[in-house]
C-alpha cells in the first residue's frame, strides 16, 4: 500500500464526553490532530478527558459544562466552540441518560428527564450544529445511536422509547437534507452493549446491580466505529458488532418471537448476581463525575471485546463500496466526452480514397 493522506485537522464536538463512549471518541479524533470541543456536565470528567485528548494528540481541546436537556446552554457552547476552534467540522451526539427499572416503577419526572436528555439532547445540539453547517454547505453531524433504537427491551422502556425517537427524528431530517442539495450529512451509528461507567451511575431499582447483555465491547470499538462514519457520512447508519446486526435482524424477520426471547431473559441478562447497595447514587439530575473521575471503561474489562469481526467487514466493504462508486461516476463523466470525441472525427473524416491532410 501508499502512503496513506496526511489527516487535514478539523473542529470537532462531542456531548457526553466525560466518560463512556464520548470520552473514546475524545481521545480517537485527538489522536488525529483535530481541535476538540468536549461538553458534558461533570467537572471532574471532563477535564480528565480533556488532559488525555491533549495528551493523545489533540490540536487544542476545550471542555464546555453544558446540559443538553437546555437549548440556550447548547446554543452557548456551539458559539463558544467556533469563536475559539473555528468552524465546525464534526458534531458528534452521545449524551444520554436512562434509569433501569420495569415501567410501573418510573415517575413521570423520571421518563421526562430520560426523554429530554436522549431526545431532545441530541435534536437541540443538531440544531445548533445546522445553523453553523448550512450555511457553509459542509458538515457532519454523528448521532450515536443503539440496537435499542429498533428493538425495545425490558426495565430500559424510558430509555427505548427515547431511542426509538432519536430514528424517526433522524431519518426524517436526513431526508429533509438530501431533498435540500445541501453537502452537510448526518448518519447513526448504532451500538451494541458496550463497558461504560453508566452501569454504575444510571437510576436504578433493580434488586440487583446493572450490567449490560453480552457479548460486551469496549468503549473504543464504539469510538472506531463513530470516527469511519464522521469520514464517511453518505451511509444513513452503521451497525456496530455483530449482536447488533442479529438484533435488527431478527427484530426485522421475527419481533414477536424476540418480544418472547427477551421476557424470558431479558430481566436477568441485565442484572449480576451481586446486590445493589440501596441508597446508591445517580447522575439522572446531577452529574456524579463532578468531582470524581470515572473514566472512560466501566467494571466490565474482563469480559469486554476489543475488537469486532464485523466492523472490520463492515467498514472495509463501505470503503471498497465508495471506490466502486468513485470509480463508476468518473466513467460517467468520461464516456461521453469520449464518445462525443469519436462523433467529431467521424463527421469531420474524410471518405474513403481522400487524401489526407
Amino acid at each position: 500500500m501508499g502512503p496513506q493522506p496526511r489527516h487535514t485537522p478539523r473542529t470537532v464536538v462531542v456531548t457526553g464526553a466525560s466518560a463512556g463512549i464520548g470520552r473514546a471518541c475524545a481521545l480517537a479524533f485527538a489522536a488525529r490532530g483535530d481541535r476538540l470541543a468536549l461538553i458534558a456536565r461533570g467537572r471532574a470528567g471532563l477535564r480528565a478527558a480533556g488532559r488525555e485528548a491533549e495528551l493523545a494528540g489533540a490540536a487544542k481541546v476545550i471542555t464546555l459544562e453544558a446540559d443538553v436537556s437546555d437549548p440556550e446552554a447548547v446554543e452557548a457552547a456551539a458559539g463558544r466552540a467556533e469563536a475559539e476552534l473555528g468552524p465546525v467540522d464534526v458534531w458528534v451526539n452521545d449524551a444520554f441518560a436512562s434509569v433501569f427499572a420495569p415501567f410501573t416503577e418510573i415517575t413521570p419526572e423520571e421518563f421526562r428527564r430520560v426523554t429530554e436528555v436522549t431526545y431532545l439532547g441530541y435534536v437541540y445540539a443538531t440544531r445548533a450544529a445546522l445553523s453553523r453547517m448550512l450555511p457553509r454547505d459542509r458538515g457532519t453531524v454523528v448521532q450515536v445511536g443503539s440496537a435499542i433504537a429498533y428493538r425495545g427491551i425490558p426495565l430500559q422502556s424510558a430509555y427505548s422509547g427515547a431511542k426509538h425517537a432519536l430514528q424517526g427524528w433522524h431519518e426524517a431530517l436526513r431526508c429533509e437534507l438530501l431533498a435540500s442539495g445541501t453537502r452537510v450529512r448526518t448518519t447513526m451509528v448504532q451500538m451494541p452493549a458496550v463497558n461504560t461507567p453508566q452501569f454504575d451511575w444510571v437510576r436504578s431499582r433493580l434488586p440487583m446491580r446493572a450490567r449490560p447483555v453480552p457479548p460486551v465491547y469496549q468503549p473504543e470499538v464504539a469510538a472506531r466505529a463513530v470516527l469511519f462514519a464522521a469520514d464517511h457520512p453518505r451511509r444513513r447508519e452503521y451497525w456496530v458488532g455483530g449482536s447488533t446486526a442479529a438484533t435488527l435482524i431478527a427484530n426485522a424477520l421475527a419481533p414477536g418471537l424476540l418480544d418472547r426471547y427477551l421476557a424470558r431473559t431479558g430481566l436477568s441478562a441485565q442484572q449480576t448476581g451481586e446486590r445493589r447497595p440501596s441508597g446508591s447514587p445517580d447522575n439522572l439530575f446531577a452529574p456524579l463525575d463532578g468531582e470524581r473521575d470515572f473514566g472512560t471503561h466501566g467494571r466490565f474489562d474482563g469480559r469486554a471485546r476489543a475488537r469486532s469481526a464485523q466492523q472490520w467487514a463492515a467498514h472495509r466493504l463501505g470503503a471498497l463500496s465508495a471506490g466502486v462508486a468513485r470509480a463508476w461516476r468518473r466513467r460517467e463523466v468520461c464516456a461521453p466526452a469520449a464518445g462525443e470525441r469519436a462523433d467529431r472525427a467521424a463527421t469531420h473524416s474524410p471518405p474513403p480514397g481522400a487524401p489526407g491532410r
